[in-house]
């Protein structure tokens, strides 16, 4: 049995996604994005207190991109992944850790709005500066969308793929902060993939936690 520690919103949404998308058994110990992560059973798992984790055959996992990769490997006749020696192989691998380049902004965007609780703490330069850098990413998903190849609906030219699951969920988490005005081949992308019933399957249910309370987080206006 395969078991995912999955708090909403957070980078485990993007192997939940993955999970759901490969059709296998599995079972999700959902967490709450709070002090939870810092217990000992959960640091057993995960020893920087980070979500996601996943067990599987007793074994434990703690890094989504290695997550995804493994799954992809374990399970390739969903087509999900490229094995090596297959066209997109390269592509593939880029644009799956590129969704860690572009977390990574979202990261530091949810620290300084939503974790740092007093005014006093935030900084809105540092908000203005991380916004433009996720629409920095949107502009290379916008230009790889935007290469002419027949029938590019997807990041790759064999079609979807766990990179599309990987950079759209970050996606997902960085439109709270950039809206994807300006990058229609990425909206359109981003509106096609969260279509699927596998992504709505990883929204948050309406007993979850969320982690964001707003749908979209505005810089102050004094920044």
């Amino acid at each position: 049995m395969i078991t995912l520690h999955h708090a909403p919103q957070s980078r485990s949404m993007r192997v939940l996604w993955l999970l759901n998308e490969l059709g296998v058994d599995f079972r999700v110990v959902e967490l709450p994005f709070d002090k939870t992560l810092r217990r000992p059973e959960f640091l057993s798992l995960s020893p920087a207190g980070r979500v996601p984790a996943l067990e599987i055959e007793g074994e434990r996992m703690f890094e989504s991109g290695a997550m995804i990769e493994y799954l992809c490997e374990r399970y390739p006749e969903t087509g999900l992944g490229r094995l090596p020696g297959d066209m997109d192989r390269m592509a593939w691998l880029v644009w799956v850790h590129f969704a860690e380049t572009l977390s990574q902004h979202v990261a530091s965007l949810t620290q300084q709005h939503i974790m740092l609780y007093e005014d006093a703490m935030r900084s809105p330069v540092v908000m203005k500066l991380e916004a433009a850098r996720v629409k920095k990413c949107y502009g290379a998903i916008e230009a790889r969308l935007s290469t002419p190849v027949e029938n590019r609906d997807c990041l790759l030219t064999g079609g979807f793929s766990a990179c599309d699951i990987a950079v759209g969920q970050a996606v997902y988490m960085a439109r709270h902060f950039a809206r994807l005005d300006g990058f229609p081949e990425t909206a359109a992308w981003f509106d096609r993939i969260t279509a699927r019933p596998a992504f709505q399957a990883s929204l948050p249910g309406p007993d979850s936690s969320r982690l964001y309370e707003k749908p979209f987080y505005e810089v102050p206006a004094d920044a």
